[in-house]
């Protein structure tokens, strides 16, 4: 373990509760990297950049360790592979976000052969990826949008290491993504080189251990007892998810005229500057952020919660019908965005929910989420695709 300069303490108290009920993990705490924050471009620049200066400590602590089965890695740690590979130790790249993601990011180094421009000179210009739909070059996220960037090439350079791998191990199961999983396995993803043994493991879901929110838990899980099945539209984008005022407002507005039952997670609007990224906004003040009268005008049919709620309670809910969160998969509706800079007005959020919410296609988006919420009870039940591909990852590491 190592605490970035930006820790803001969460990570302490959740090794605490790892470390207090899971004995059988230890934790090897790494010196802290001290670095100027202001002199990078991005957080990523840092957290690449920490990581990099931390491989000394790395190969240390791989050197201590009596005996290395293997060395689980994720996108940011890349730098330390070849320490890895020197110390013969086999190294997995672990992928928090799916296929879609893995499929992309082995193509990504093909991509950026055959393109001269930077993502953010294409317009809307599609990219096309075996295994999952066209994705609009503007849809890129930021760090990659220049490619004369160092947050552009530091992605490249992990993306060409992942072929570099014993393994490729996903949060995902096989019926929700069977088409990058095919595409990804049959070496199309990666066409002029080896595409390393992938482990669908998912779906891993975080236990729920938040400090102080007893209340707000059971007022949240109270209110959705009382609402119809199938009724409330959920609003969660998480603590990174963090939006403008005015698109704050554009949301608020969507969802009054709607005139669908909402819980909405909301958080304040982000703070600026790349040192303040990834740090805890503010609690919202609600009658600030909020539009004028709004939590007054939508009483009757909405909660509005500050920061956090019990995630996987709130989605297992019976109220819950939709989720304001991909279109291969069916289990989302896409909301138009302005052309420059992502901006959703609430004509947009207003159709997209109605959508969601009254139409045929809305409810065939519904029926598909029951059906990959009951495949992912069986990729996690014995016998199940996820547990056999972590049996099966487990028995390697074993045997190495």
């Amino acid at each position: 373990m190592m605490s970035p300069s930006f820790n803001t303490g969460s990570t302490a108290a959740y090794i605490s509760h790892i470390s207090a009920t899971v004995p059988s993990i230890t934790f090897h705490h790494l010196p802290a990297i001290p670095l100027d924050l202001d002199s990078f471009p991005s957080m990523e620049a840092i957290i690449f950049e920490v990581l990099r200066l931390s491989n000394p400590h790395v190969r240390r602590a791989l050197q201590f360790i009596a005996s290395v089965s293997a060395f689980v890695i994720d996108f940011f740690c890349s730098s330390s592979l070849p320490i890895s590979d020197e110390l013969n130790i086999p190294t997995f790249f672990f992928l928090p976000s799916g296929a879609c993601v893995l499929a992309f990011f082995l193509y990504f180094p093909k991509i950026h052969q055959n393109m001269t421009l930077s993502f953010k000179d294409m317009k809307n210009t599609l990219l096309h990826v075996p295994g999952i739909p066209p994705i609009p070059s503007s849809d890129m996220i930021r760090p990659m949008l220049d490619r004369e960037s160092t947050d552009y090439k530091n992605f490249l350079d992990s993306a060409l290491k992942f072929p570099n791998s014993a393994g490729l191990i996903v949060n995902t199961f096989e019926r929700l993504e069977s088409k990058p999983l095919k595409s990804i396995q049959e070496g199309k993803c990666n066409p002029d080189g080896n595409t390393p043994p992938v482990f669908c493991v998912g779906p891993l879901l975080a236990t729920e251990n938040r400090h102080g929110a007893a209340a707000a838990v059971h007022d949240c899980l109270k209110w959705l007892d009382s609402q119809p099945s199938k009724s409330v539209v959920y609003l969660c984008f998480g603590s990174l998810g963090l939006f403008s005022s005015n698109q704050l407002h554009e949301i608020a507005l969507g969802l009054e005229r709607s005139g669908q039952r909402f819980l909405w997670v909301v958080w304040s609007p982000p703070l600026g500057g790349e040192r303040n990224r990834f740090l805890p906004p503010p609690e919202p003040d609600l009658d600030v952020i909020l539009p004028a009268g709004f939590v007054d005008r939508t009483r009757d049919r909405r909660l509005v919660v500050k920061s956090w709620t019990p995630q996987v309670a709130v989605l297992n809910h019976a109220s819950v019908g939709g989720v304001v969160m991909v279109e291969d998969m069916k289990v989302a509706l896409r909301m138009n965005e302005a052309a420059e800079d992502g901006f959703v007005a609430a004509e947009e959020v207003e159709r997209r929910v109605r959508e969601l919410m009254e139409s045929e296609k809305g409810n065939n988006v519904r029926k598909v989420v029951e059906e990959m919420s009951v495949a992912a009870r069986e990729a996690l039940s014995d016998g199940g695709s996820s547990i056999v591909a972590l049996e099966k990852l487990v028995q390697l590491w074993k045997s190495g």
